[in-house]
């Protein structure tokens, strides 16, 4: 009696030991984590061309390329016209240039010394159209300095045109809204005006995005738990597994071992806080259910764990195995979200099986409190079963005999399992007919922004009096022999406006190269080839496309270079990725499964019912954004990305199900043990569902076409999946294959009974 009492004790002793040093240890890393994730857009990486492979035809020009100029330049340009409509006159256009020659000269933001020359390369140009409707004011960034931080967190490129913008405001009076005294609008766009719209949306990742997230996903706690402690525990476990995934992320980008940009930022914010979320609300689930058997909470705890691990571990080794399969993607944006999503699940793991147990057992035997005011409490019943807990488990009731919700579907499904996934993988496949309705062959720059900005305001003013594809004209590289066979070749391509050989004259700013001489370097000559199209857009691709099979057939060592040939070659490597990377995915996860579930067959359903449900979400998506949305496009990334996380993810909830449907099948077979694994399992997996679904949705307010479309696909997919393939299709094809769904583990050649007798109508 002494010595069992002495053991109690040493063991309660070793609890708060452990419970205490994991609040520590965690308490440790929010503090660290929490200044990391704040500081985690400082080492954002969002420059597009420097994502393409080194083999790409247009990063091999960019290089080659750099032997013609002294700096690499990035345009930032001022449009402005009379906001009549009328011609611009000579004291407006004498303003303008005056205005454009005080700007190099104007004081950098505080804390900086010097002025903006020090950043600009050449003179400024000021050009009037040939239509006198409007004027462009070009200024040419260093690209080598464009990166730097100057104040407040922002690069040169994001406060250079805050400066423009606040001083054609001061001093002419003149922005998109209003004209001022000299009657002039003025926009500023070109490539810098772009980065710098594009960072300001990209800035409500770091705050607006999350508290959206981390507000809806409370709001869904309450309803699930009807606590008011128990959300803010899950929600702590989330937070704090975000600062984790969030101090390593930033060390490693910004020691140059891993590429952030700001689309796998916001990302990871999502995937921690879901995931997170979705392991606890198990890990609490079966908890709460042991709870109602044993005495100590402690006790429960470490039944939930035993219980809980392997579908945890195995679903978060699952959405680690999928992203990472994105390491062999040819476009660095692709390859850094890898790792990136894998260090976010990783954290959400190990926050949900050591921060999480440790806050429910912070309070010791009265640990229940947390789940007041529905406190479970041991039954009678259950007590046997702490003694027998495998052989027992007659006297405790069938949870498919329940009266609610989930327990009458389980019976239906059970009832009438071979019609209900009959119907049901029917349903999906007519959505997955609409997949080829998907226009993912890429997007102007213009229609990436979900609002108004200043830069695709401007580059519509441009595109009306200015040539268009002159500001960043297509790059010919080619040998001083062939020179003149590859501007004929080049002339005769629909879409081309002119072909000029490079004299050192900045494109764009109007000057005339006159009789100056092409620049050779080592017997190459580039030639600036000007679309009709400006370079942002799809037209401009396709006339690169078809500008490249034109020189290359007189100039087989050519090479086409320039922002509209580094859009098509993302959108080349998209498609390999989509080709290579989707099958790699799927063998990975049907390991993963087949080990995890001991059979070959439920691994092979699984799948086959996470890619009919990924084509029924792809195909509806098809429709929405078609025709409701009315979206021009989307990025060949979009169909790669929403397969990755939609499989992945999907997957998960059916290892939540088919694990417990398992566990149940070895007591009382697999028909009978399907009824009884949704009926237990439905309200809880629903709600992960929810959960991950709502903060995907989030995702919808950064006001990005490419984020807006990875959050409904990725939202109403696992809603599809979790509503209709998890509580349908997946338990209504197991019932209908019963033991055979097993095969080859030893369960397939059981009989359809375990150790206690089974409901006669499910047999």
């Amino acid at each position: 009696m002494i010595l069992s009492m002495l053991s109690n004790r040493r063991s309660t002793i070793l609890r708060a030991v452990l419970v205490g040093l994991s609040l520590v240890v965690w308490l440790g890393i929010g503090s660290a984590g929490g200044m990391a994730q704040g500081k985690l857009s400082q080492v954002q990486t969002n420059d597009a061309s420097a994502f393409l492979p080194s083999s790409a035809e247009s990063t091999r020009a960019a290089e080659e390329s750099k032997a013609f100029v002294d700096t690499e330049t990035l345009p930032a340009l001022v449009v402005l016209q009379p906001a009549d409509g009328s011609d611009v006159t000579p004291d407006q256009l004498a303003a303008v240039q005056e205005w454009a020659e005080a700007v190099p000269e104007q004081a950098l933001p505080p804390g900086n010394e010097g002025t903006w020359s020090d950043y600009l390369v050449g003179d400024v140009a000021v050009v009037p159209s040939e239509d006198g409707e409007a004027v462009l004011v070009v200024y040419s960034l260093d690209g080598a300095k464009a990166d730097e931080l100057l104040a407040d967190e922002e690069g040169v490129t994001e406060s250079f045109v805050t400066a423009l913008r606040e001083s054609l405001e001061s001093e002419l009076g003149a922005t998109a809204t209003s004209a001022g005294e000299l009657g002039l609008q003025a926009w500023v766009t070109g490539p810098a005006g772009f980065v710098a719209d594009l960072v300001t949306a990209f800035g409500g990742i770091d705050g607006v995005l999350l508290l959206v997230a981390l507000g809806a996903v409370l709001l869904i706690l309450v309803l699930v738990y009807r606590s008011p402690f128990l959300p803010f525990v899950v929600i702590f476990t989330a937070v704090f597994a975000l600062c984790l995934a969030g101090l390593v992320i930033y060390n490693l980008a910004a020691n140059g071992t891993l590429v952030l940009n700001g689309q796998s930022q916001g990302i990871l914010s999502i995937l921690v806080v879901g995931a997170s979320v979705d392991y606890a609300l198990l890990l609490v689930a079966r908890y709460r259910e042991e709870l109602a058997r044993v005495e100590h909470p402690a006790q429960a705890m470490g039944r939930a764990l035993r219980a809980c691990v392997e579908p945890i571990a195995a679903s978060a080794g699952t959405v680690i195995a999928g992203v990472l399969c994105l390491l062999l993607s040819d476009l660095g944006s692709n390859r850094s979200l890898g790792p990136v999503a894998a260090i976010g699940i990783a954290s959400a793991l190990l926050g949900s099986l050591t921060l999480l147990p440790a806050l429910l057992l912070v309070f010791g035997r009265r640990s229940r409190i947390l789940f007041w005011p529905r406190a479970p409490r041991p039954v009678p019943a259950a007590a046997a079963d702490t003694q027998h807990p495998h052989v027992d488990t007659t006297i405790e009731p069938d949870p498919a005999d329940g009266t609610g919700l989930w327990p009458r579907l389980a019976r239906f499904v059970g009832r009438k399992a071979r019609p209900v996934w009959i119907v049901t993988a029917l349903a999906l496949a007519v959505g997955a007919a609409f997949l080829p309705t998907l226009n993912a062959s890429g997007t102007n720059q213009v229609d990436i922004f979900l609002t108004d900005v200043d830069a695709v305001a401007g580059e519509e003013v441009l595109a009306e009096h200015f040539p268009a594809g002159a500001v960043q004209p297509a790059i010919v590289l080619v040998d001083e022999a062939d020179v003149d066979a590859v501007t004929a070749a080049a002339e005769g391509v629909d879409g081309v406006e002119s072909v000029t050989p490079y004299t050192g004259a900045p494109a764009g700013a109007g000057a005339a190269a006159g009789d100056a001489p092409p620049i050779v370097v080592d017997g190459r000559v580039r030639l600036d080839v000007a679309t009709t199209a400006s370079a942002d857009t799809q037209d401009a691709v396709d006339t690169v496309e078809d500008l490249r099979t034109a020189v290359h057939e007189v100039s087989p060592t050519a090479l086409v270079g320039g922002a509209a040939a580094e859009t098509l070659d993302t959108n080349l490597a998209s498609e390999r990725d989509l080709r290579v990377i989707v099958p790699v995915v799927l063998l990975v996860i049907g390991v993963i499964l087949m080990f995890l579930l001991r059979s070959v067959v439920a691994a092979g359903l699984l799948l086959a019912a996470n890619v009919l449900s990924f084509a029924a979400a792809l195909g509806v998506s098809a429709i929405v954004f078609n025709h409701v949305f009315g979206f021009a496009g989307a990025d060949p990334v979009v169909p790669l990305f929403a397969f990755v996380f939609l499989v992945a993810l999907g997957v998960d909830y059916s290892i939540f199900l088919m694990t417990r449907v398992r566990e149940e099948s070895l007591k009382v077979g697999t028909r009978a043990g399907v009824v009884r694994g949704l009926a237990v399992t439905g309200g809880v997996i629903t709600s992960a569902g929810v959960v991950l679904a709502t903060t995907f949705a989030a995702l919808g307010v950064i006001p990005l076409l490419f984020l807006a479309q990875i959050a409904f696909i990725v939202a109403f997919g696992v809603l599809l999946d979790t509503l209709v393939v998890r509580s349908l299709l997946v338990p209504a094809l197991v019932h209908d294959l019963g033991r055979r769904t097993w095969w080859p583990s030893a369960l397939s050649r059981h009989q359809e009974h375990g150790l206690h007798k089974v409901t006669p109508d499910l047999e």
